[in-house]
């Protein structure tokens, strides 16, 4: 990660309609028995979506132990932290604040369902089985519960309904456990509703990626849990990529994306190669006052 940046002057960048800022982050702590390497994927980028939304990093700026980080793109667009982490505590972290599109997830209910045959190339990957989303399983129960369903929005919403209404939020899921395995168990965290919705789309022909970033409480009332890292999905109809979250099932402002890929496995915000052992963790997302810096006081209930 380099040093603290800013992002470019905003009169040089499209004209940035209703937005709203977030200060938002994380602390990571590990026990590392011995040098181990390690890949982090936490860091959002610039975006600017077809539909008018986007993310702007106003500031942003790696915390803890951050000397000797490398940064590199993977094959799904995504930023990764790449670095030998020492023997003992080692705490790594980052904190910006982001300006992002206020208006909540767009409903767009008339979009259609886009032919197999008629799908970008780079699409087609986002169609079949990955390590945690085993369509393949679920593809005749798929079909029996929304194959009758017209149109390529109204299938997905379909979808979210049914996994909202079927699927208790909860804890009870594993690292390992797969879209098929949750959808068996009734209970589910962010990760499961992303990983079973985005199961039941490929499963019914429509490419879905899994997504993971930060979800303040914008406009709503505040939960009184303790923030984490949240996943989504996204759903390609009609030519882009749509967002839906199955977890909370109501269109929500103030998504800050950090990366996509196929599950989990492309986006884990930790992979160790050896014996280190996550001991905390704390993130944060705050609608940010204007004129806030990372030079000043974050919100006491995260640090």
């Amino acid at each position: 990660m380099p040093e603290p940046t800013r992002a470019t002057p905003p009169e040089s960048q499209p004209e940035f309609l209703n937005p709203v800022r977030v200060r938002a982050g994380f602390r990571l702590t590990f026990d590392v028995p011995f040098p181990t390497p390690m890949l982090f994927v936490v860091q959002p980028a610039d975006r600017l979506y077809p539909t008018g939304t986007r993310q702007r990093i106003v500031e942003q700026q790696a915390l803890g132990q951050a000397q000797g980080i490398q940064t590199f793109t993977d094959q799904h667009g995504n930023t990764i932290w790449r670095t030998l982490a020492p023997a003992g505590t080692f705490t790594l972290g980052h904190d910006l604040i982001a300006e992002i599109t206020r208006d909540p997830d767009p409903i767009l209910p008339e979009l259609p369902k886009t032919p197999v045959e008629a799908l970008p190339d780079e699409t087609l990957a986002y169609l079949l089985p990955s390590r945690y989303v085993d369509s393949d399983l679920i593809s005749n129960d798929a079909w029996t519960r929304f194959g009758n369903v017209q149109g390529g929005w109204a299938t997905v919403q379909a979808i979210s309904d049914f996994l909202y209404a079927s699927c208790q939020y909860g804890s009870g899921s594993t690292s390992s456990t797969t879209a098929s395995q949750a959808l068996d168990s009734g209970r589910a965290v962010c990760r499961d509703f992303a990983h079973m919705g985005v199961a039941y789309c490929r499963a019914l022909n429509i490419p879905a990626r899994y997504v993971c970033g930060y979800l303040p409480d914008i406009d709503i009332e505040p939960d009184p849990v303790p923030m984490d890292f949240h996943a989504w999905f996204e759903a390609f109809i009609d030519g882009q990529w749509r967002t839906f979250d199955a977890r909370h099932n109501r269109p929500r402002a103030g998504r800050i994306l950090i990366a996509q890929g196929r599950d989990a496995s492309d986006v884990a915000f930790t992979t160790t190669f050896g014996n280190a052992r996550l001991t905390s963790m704390t993130v944060w997302a705050d609608e940010a006052p204007d004129g806030m810096t990372l030079s000043d006081p974050p919100n006491p209930r995260v640090f």
